[in-house]
């Protein structure tokens, strides 16, 4: 389902619906004319992902925009309804976009199941939930895995899981589970590293402010670029503070787009442009008029724009012989207007 050679881009819907239906779609809508090749749910509900308790382990104290709020509770505020999940799959395809999701618990993914999900997605803090990763690698849909909270192991363990039931598909995304992240925590480095380290795919997630960091990544070498995406940040919310809006997002595809074709491919091809261009390169000339029997100087033998004389590499080995014949100025040098035994 990815981009073959282009880098597949990902419109993270979250909790971006701000409880509406119809926002939900008009944000499908606004992915496609973004530019996103993908646009991504979250699949729970407060009680799949959490306990309703109200004690302190259950209160978020992170130094984030949700402090104070109890899990469940922001759970229940967040979620996508699942009865909304098969219309926003059909306007997808409808619009020429891939809707996956990312499932928080089984009953999640044989709901995905049903609706005939192309991918799986394993959110950064569900990476340590070995079952669960299993469970949607099982399913034989390529595999999509953030890092945000992982360990050297945790991420061996997860690739692990994915192979273990024979699905080698696994793109894995460095991310930053700070919301917004900051630059100085993005360490874009580390893509190229996994790509190299653990033999799959490589990515980002991305939670920083603005486009730079997926532009760089994939200059680093990233093929999935994941962003969080909103139809109008007025509609507010748990992600809209580091969300980018429609008009943001297209900015962020088109500078991914345009890094994709400055980054080109390794080519030392003398293409007819090249050729061309080598006009202008330097090569050996007459810079005096000289007489048949002057010796080749330093004075009258320069190497000089344009390119339709000599190779400069033979100016050494030249000097010290003699002309063959009267030469004006400006005649490009040859072996033929040269003795070679004198």
């Amino acid at each position: 389902m990815m981009r073959k050679n282009a880098c597949f881009i990902i419109a993270e819907l979250s909790a971006n619906h701000g409880g509406s239906l119809e926002t939900a779609k008009e944000t499908v809508r606004a992915a496609k004319r973004a530019g996103a090749d993908a646009i991504k749910l979250q699949t729970y509900t407060a009680d799949t992902i959490t306990l309703n308790v109200k004690t302190d382990d259950f209160k978020i104290k992170q130094g984030t925009a949700w402090d104070g709020q109890f899990l469940y509770d922001l759970y229940q505020k967040a979620s996508l309804p699942w009865e909304w999940h098969k219309d926003l799959f059909d306007l997808a395809k409808e619009e020429g976009l891939v809707c996956f999701s990312s499932p928080f618990d089984k009953t999640a993914v044989d709901f995905l199941e049903e609706l005939n999900t192309p991918i799986y997605k394993v959110a950064s803090f569900e990476i340590t939930d070995i079952p669960l990763i299993a469970y949607m690698a099982s399913k034989q849909k390529p595999m999509i895995i953030s890092t945000g909270i992982a360990t050297i192991e945790d991420i061996e363990l997860a690739i692990e899981a994915c192979k273990s039931v024979g699905n080698n598909n696994i793109t894995i995304l460095k991310c930053t589970s700070a919301y917004p992240a900051a630059p100085e925590d993005a360490n874009l480095s580390t893509i190229a590293d996994i790509e190299q380290r653990f033999g799959v795919n490589s990515g980002l997630s991305d939670h920083t402010m603005g486009i730079e960091a997926p532009m760089i990544a994939v200059a680093l070498g990233a093929k999935v670029i994941e962003k969080h995406f909103i139809l109008d940040k007025s509609i507010g919310g748990a992600d809209a503070h580091f969300s980018l809006d429609e008009t943001e997002f297209k900015q962020m595809v088109d500078a991914v787009r345009l890094t994709e074709q400055l980054m080109g491919n390794v080519d030392y091809i003398m293409t007819d442009k090249k050729k061309k261009s080598r006009e202008f390169s330097r090569s050996l000339y007459v810079a005096q008029d000289v007489k048949a029997g002057d010796e080749l100087t330093e004075l009258n033998v320069r190497s000089v724009r344009p390119g339709f004389g000599m190779h400069p590499k033979y100016y050494n080995e030249i000097l010290g012989k003699k002309f063959k014949k009267d030469l004006k100025k400006g005649t490009p040098l040859s072996l033929e207007l040269i003795f070679q035994n004198s």
